[in-house]
């Protein structure tokens, strides 16, 4: 198997699992709290955290139904990428700050209709981490 296709497992794995993770794992508790402050965003962070990446680590095990060659090095970088980027951009401040330093400042505060502008702006910057994580598997693997 290629690196190419590894890669391709990896990223369908990661998306996956990240759908799962943000969509169905997390708790409105943590959803609410994570981006606060003190112990309890800490707290939900944490658990969030967790329970995220149980979905994605199960993910990126399932691989190996297919035989797909992943190795440790490869999901450990993969995972560990993923835990740090993810709570950062969780956090919700770097995505607005982001936002209005990239010259949309409307964007960031955009919440109808439906359309919430740091929600869909927080999917795409996990994505495109998803993308390095997948790198990182495939690479190291």
């Amino acid at each position: 198997m290629t690196d190419a296709m590894v890669f391709c497992a990896a990223f369908i794995a990661l998306y996956t699992g990240h759908h799962l993770g943000d969509h169905v794992a997390q708790t409105d508790w943590q959803a609410r709290e994570k981006g606060g402050r003190g112990w309890p965003a800490a707290r939900a962070m944490a658990a969030h955290l967790f329970a995220y990446h149980l979905c994605v680590g199960a993910a990126l095990a399932s691989l190996l139904i297919v035989d797909v060659p992943l190795r440790l090095p490869g999901v450990t970088a993969a995972l560990s990428w993923s835990i740090v980027t993810h709570a950062f951009i969780d956090r919700r401040w770097p995505v607005r700050w982001l936002l209005r330093r990239s010259g949309a400042p409307r964007f960031a505060e955009l919440n109808s209709g439906g359309i919430n502008g740091v929600y869909l702006a927080d999917q795409s910057l996990h994505l495109g981490c998803l993308f390095v994580g997948a790198l990182l598997a495939a690479g190291l693997s």
